[in-house]
């Protein structure tokens, strides 16, 4: 997808999130990363908003370690349902997500099933996960109005809600890891955000947020 930048202010920024068929999302954990990371960098500061049109507002901040840390705000856990005959999970990060607890290499059958089942009117994001262990998660990942991707900020989110009350989980995506942070029913997310010509030799794009 691409981030367009619609306007900029004392440390915040505007953005409009697009995705690959045309259509826009209510939030993007990889996009207001990589958004905010943009405005410090221009602006040389360690905290910065992205305010997402359509969507919430973001507080990121520049961690000692180099990474960038999101409060997503609050996650809604909805309770299990069966849809089409899948269990799943519905989750609201700012935007919608089906977390089914399987075979997570099953994505690339029942996401675009879930996507656009009428449980769904404005369709859903889809992730199939597997734990680990405490703490840790695989998943894989069908983007409403995108496909399957690498990895997802909100859809990393989701998944360790989904499967974690409180605490610290890491959720390994094809495409790298992302870490949650859950707190009384908040979520804060925390990755990478790295410029292209900056690692010629990372292709970790989607976790990296590249």
């Amino acid at each position: 997808g691409i981030v367009e930048v619609v306007g900029t202010d004392d440390r915040a920024v505007a953005i409009v999130i697009w995705n690959p068929d045309g259509s826009t999302a209510e939030l993007s954990g990889n996009g207001t990363r990589i958004a905010a990371a943009w405005l410090m960098d221009r602006d040389g500061v360690d905290e910065a908003r992205v305010d997402v049109i359509g969507g919430r507002s973001v507080q990121a901040q520049r961690l000692p370690d180099g990474l960038f840390e999101a409060d997503m705000g609050e996650v809604t856990v909805g309770p299990l349902e069966t849809v089409d005959g899948v269990e799943l999970t519905p989750v609201s990060v700012g935007n919608p997500h089906a977390v089914v607890i399987g075979d997570p290499d099953e994505i690339r059958q029942l996401g675009p099933r879930l996507e656009t089942n009428p449980r769904f009117p404005d369709r859903t994001n889809v992730q199939i996960a597997r734990v680990d262990r405490p703490g840790h998660v695989t998943a894989r990942v069908w983007e409403r109005g995108v496909g399957e991707t690498t990895a997802s900020g909100t859809s990393a989110v989701a998944v360790a809600a989904a499967t974690h009350d409180e605490g610290d989980v890491v959720v390994h995506f094809p495409g790298g890891d992302l870490h949650v942070r859950l707190e009384h029913g908040r979520a804060w997310l925390i990755g990478p955000a790295v410029r292209v010509d900056e690692s010629p030799d990372n292709h970790d794009e989607a976790a990296n947020g590249t």
